[in-house]
């Protein structure tokens, strides 16, 4: 199931639907009206009888016309969760880029985890406010993201996959300067409209094996990024087992599992984003995640 939050023309309240194979919102409170109370984060804790009542629904959902995307989850129970220099030819450009913080492995021997707040979350087809960063740095980061189901605290890495709702896409859209500037991340990463997610999620049962996706970043139609998540330097379950050791993970928290090699700084001279540029990520299965620098 690829599912959505979106808001009916007109309205401000949030629903969840799912989107046809064509890309159409469907309506599937039209079906089901226990589903007109769930939001994305409910439907994540929920029991499978009640995903049982949402797969139902899809076959018999209408097509809602004038329906608008909102992120997937567009509030996180907490701070989305953030893999830096975790594929092996990114770790190598970042290295070489200066804007690492000093740090002496160009390949971590841990995740480095970091995050950025729930402000920073803008949907598809929304602008990225570039102004906000007054250094000129504005890069992109395509990345999949994983959104927990059952949450837990010392999940171990033989269960993680159990514990995962669904996949998104997340642009980790940064500052480089203020990267740099401020050696911790967050102020350089979690600008608002700084993490665009979306299109639509796309649950677990839908992806048996992570590893066998693909992610592809396009700006202004010139490919940048292209890589298979086999390609992570730490999986998923890895990532789910270090970051639940001592935090708990609650249904709709999200990791953004890190980026290929391509990004802006990996150019010599870098290669920053400018007002009207396009990016576009595209996660066959997922869809394509696709935004405009303001």
């Amino acid at each position: 199931m690829r599912l959505v939050t979106f808001t009916r023309a007109g309205q401000v309240r949030q629903e969840v639907g799912a989107l046809d194979a064509n890309g159409a919102v469907l309506d599937l409170c039209a079906v089901e009206p226990l589903l007109r109370d769930q939001t994305m984060i409910s439907l994540a804790a929920a029991e499978p009888a009640m995903l049982d009542k949402l797969r139902a629904a899809i076959d018999k959902a209408p097509i809602l016309t004038g329906a608008t995307l909102c992120a997937p989850i567009p509030r996180t129970p907490k701070n989305i969760f953030c893999v830096g220099k975790n594929y092996h030819e990114h770790a190598k450009e970042f290295a070489g880029s200066g804007f690492d913080g000093g740090a002496k492995d160009v390949v971590p021997p841990f995740p480095v985890v970091f995050s950025k707040p729930h402000t920073s979350i803008i949907a598809n087809g929304e602008p990225i406010l570039g102004h906000l960063d007054p250094t000129g740095g504005l890069d992109y980061e395509g990345e999949l993201a994983v959104v927990i189901g059952k949450g837990g605290r010392g999940i171990s890495k033989a269960e993680a996959l159990s514990h995962v709702f669904g996949y998104t896409i997340v642009n980790d859209v940064t500052a480089r300067h203020l990267q740099k500037r401020h050696s911790q991340w967050i102020l350089g990463k979690g600008l608002d409209s700084f993490c665009p997610m979306g299109p639509a999620l796309l649950t677990a049962d839908e992806v048996p094996d992570p590893t066998q996706l693909t992610l592809t970043t396009w700006v202004n139609g010139e490919r940048r990024q292209h890589a298979p998540v086999s390609d992570l330097i730490f999986d998923i379950p890895t990532l789910i087992e270090a970051i639940s050791a001592a935090i708990t993970l609650e249904p709709g928290d999200v990791i953004a599992t890190g980026t290929p090699a391509g990004v802006g700084i990996g150019f010599n001279p870098p290669v920053f984003l400018k007002t009207g540029d396009v990016v576009r990520i595209e996660v066959p299965g997922i869809g394509t995640l696709e935004n405009r620098v303001a």
